[in-house]
C-alpha cells in the first residue's frame, strides 16, 4: 500500500495544515524558537509515516511508526507551552486531530506488531 492511502498519513497532512494555520499568528520573536519547534515536530509525522511505510521489513516500519509516535507527544507538549505562554487560547480543534492521529498511527503500529509476531508462528 501507498503512504497516501494510509488514513493516518491523511489525517496527519491535516494536522500539518490546521497547526501552520495555528502558529501563523505568533510572535515574531518565536519564529526561530517555538514555532520552528513546531512545525517540525508536526512535518515529522507524516513524514515518518511515509518513510515507515517504504521499508522493507515490518520492523523497520514499527521504528519509524514510533518516531511518527514521538514527534506527536512532541507537538502536544509544545502546543501546551504555547497555551501557557498566551500564544493560543485554546487548541481544541487540533488537540482532536491529535488524539485521531494517535488513535490512527497506534492501530498503524499494532497490526505491524501483529504481522512481526506472526512470522515467528
Amino acid at each position: 500500500m501507498f503512504h497516501k492511502d494510509l488514513e493516518a498519513w491523511k489525517e496527519s497532512i491535516k494536522l500539518v495544515k490546521l497547526v501552520y494555520k495555528l502558529t501563523n499568528d505568533f510572535p515574531k520573536q518565536e519564529d526561530h524558537g517555538l514555532t520552528s519547534q513546531i512545525r517540525r515536530a508536526v512535518i515529522s509525522i507524516p513524514s515518518n509515516i511515509a518513510e515507515g511505510n517504504a521499508r522493507a521489513t515490518a520492523k523497520e516500519t514499527i521504528r519509524f511508526i514510533d518516531i511518527a509516535l514521538g514527534s506527536l507527544a512532541e507537538l502536544d507538549t509544545q502546543l501546551t507551552i504555547a497555551q501557557e505562554l498566551n500564544y493560543i487560547e485554546n487548541y481544541n480543534i487540533e488537540d482532536e486531530q491529535i488524539k485521531k492521529v494517535n488513535a490512527l498511527i497506534s492501530g498503524l503500529r499494532k497490526y505491524f506488531v501483529e504481522k512481526v509476531n506472526n512470522k515467528w508462528r
